[in-house]
């Protein structure tokens, strides 16, 4: 039983964008001020453009399920291979339980005021956020078929709230002007400096589709074309929405956490448009399942290649008969995912480990990509290289860097370090257990 190949331009164009489009970073971009404008341009010239082309041509070169892995274990070997698999997977697990309630908060928060007290209820935002990942991961459990409608809906809804949110900031800019003065530049502190690093990774998703490489109907014809349109419009839709809730808010009235809800409200009240919360709630929702069900499929297809190999059991190497999916590998993802949203309700506030775990997944998901841009330096894609492991290199140094948020430095440099450390100690302790029972 093999994956069958569903994905034509269309769909691989809007899985991209689905994989790519983070509505929680346009809030965080606005609070930064208007120079995060210009920052949104920069990393998509010497990061999304590189990660395009590298991307586009290491899996015309290798069109198979798993990606990086297969990626690096062609170019550098097994060892490497998996600790860049297991390195990226245990980045996406990361993100995956602060991402959903934090897409579970925005949508309460839209929703209007009778519904704000469900955006700061744990209770609440578990069940919303378990039910948003497992409808994600259940659609593309039962086939790419059926699943790539899931993606197609969150990267639809990502055009409409673009589209929405631009044209009524621009409605109440000509009604009342913007609401703080504008500037060019980004400002000139460590706040920025840690924020640059969010900015990048919020452009990373685009190598999603090279881990679908086997599901691809005509990679070499296909991918070039979806990588170029999917950078344009996440660029475009990162600076537009970001300009947008300028227009209406001044930048400290921006929440991290809120943002999108509060412009929705200013919004509404400006312009006497009571229904565009409820909208913005529901398309903030769309985007979320649909980036939950691209990145749930891609990666699953990491520890599938693993399997084959015999790096992990044989259990992740199977394919349903039916459904033509590494089922075995997207319900252990879905189940990890489960259990650290769980753990994430013990503890601190969902605010107080919000910038840690930003953190820990920027630097969990930006260090394989110097495995991938050293392929990418080995396949003739040189420039790409050399610009996209610039950019790796300062976002993880920029993420280290803490933000105002953080009062205890001592301790969010030594999560940091131990996050980063427990992971790359499982990757080889994994490897090391998997290597010794292949040698019996």
């Amino acid at each position: 039983m093999k994956l069958k190949r569903e994905l034509g331009l269309r769909d691989l164009t809007l899985f991209v964008i689905a994989c790519i489009v983070g509505t929680r970073w346009v809030a965080s971009a606005a609070h930064a001020g208007p120079g995060s404008i210009l920052l949104w341009l920069l990393a998509a010239l010497f990061f999304a453009v590189p990660l395009a082309v590298a991307t586009a041509a290491l899996t015309v070169r290798h069109p198979d399920a798993g990606g990086l892995y297969v990626w690096t274990r062609h170019d550098f070997g097994p060892w490497h291979a998996f600790l860049a698999f297991w390195v990226y997977w245990m980045g996406i697990a990361i993100w995956f339980p602060s991402a959903a309630m934090f897409y579970m908060s925005i949508a309460f928060s839209a929703l209007g005021p009778g519904y704000e007290h469900l955006a700061t209820s744990r209770t609440y935002l578990l069940i919303a956020s378990l039910a948003a990942i497992w409808i994600a991961l259940g659609t593309n459990l039962v086939g790419v078929k059926i699943g790539k409608w899931t993606e197609n809906l969150g990267a639809s809804a990502s055009w409409v709230l673009g589209a929405m949110l631009v044209t009524v900031a621009s409605l109440a800019w000509r009604k009342r002007g913007m609401a703080a003065p504008f500037h060019l530049l980004p400002g000139h502190d460590w706040g920025t400096v840690n924020f640059l690093a969010t900015i990048a990774y919020a452009m990373t998703g685009l190598e999603m589709a090279g881990l679908m490489g086997a599901e691809i109907r005509d990679p070499e014809r296909d991918l070039r074309r979806a990588a170029w349109i999917s950078s344009v419009f996440v660029t475009v839709f990162y600076a537009g929405t970001t300009m947008a809730l300028l227009v209406l808010l001044r930048p400290e009235n921006i929440s991290e956490l809120n943002g999108l809800a509060e412009a929705g409200a200013e919004a509404g009240r400006v312009l006497g448009v009571t229904w565009f919360p409820p909208v913005i709630a529901v398309l903030v929702m769309a985007t979320a399942i649909g980036q939950f069900g691209g990145f749930g499929a891609s990666v699953s297809r990491m520890p599938y290649a693993a399997g084959v190999d015999h790096l992990l059991p044989a259990a992740f190497a199977k394919i349903h008969p039916r459904w033509a999916t590494p089922y075995i590998s997207i319900l252990i993802f879905g189940g990890l995912a489960s259990v650290l949203l769980i753990a994430l309700q013990f503890g601190d506030t969902i605010r107080g480990a919000y910038q840690t775990l930003v953190s820990l997944m920027v630097i969990a998901g930006f260090l394989p990509y110097l495995y991938m841009f050293g392929s990418a330096w080995k396949v003739g894609k040189r420039l790409s290289a050399l610009s996209g492991w610039t950019v790796t290199v300062l976002a993880i140094l920029c993420s280290i860097v803490p933000t105002e948020e953080i009062h205890n430095v001592w301790l969010f440099e030594f999560k940091l370090a131990a996050g980063t450390f427990a992971v790359i100690l499982s990757a080889w302790l994994v490897y090391r257990r998997a290597a010794a029972i292949e040698s019996r």
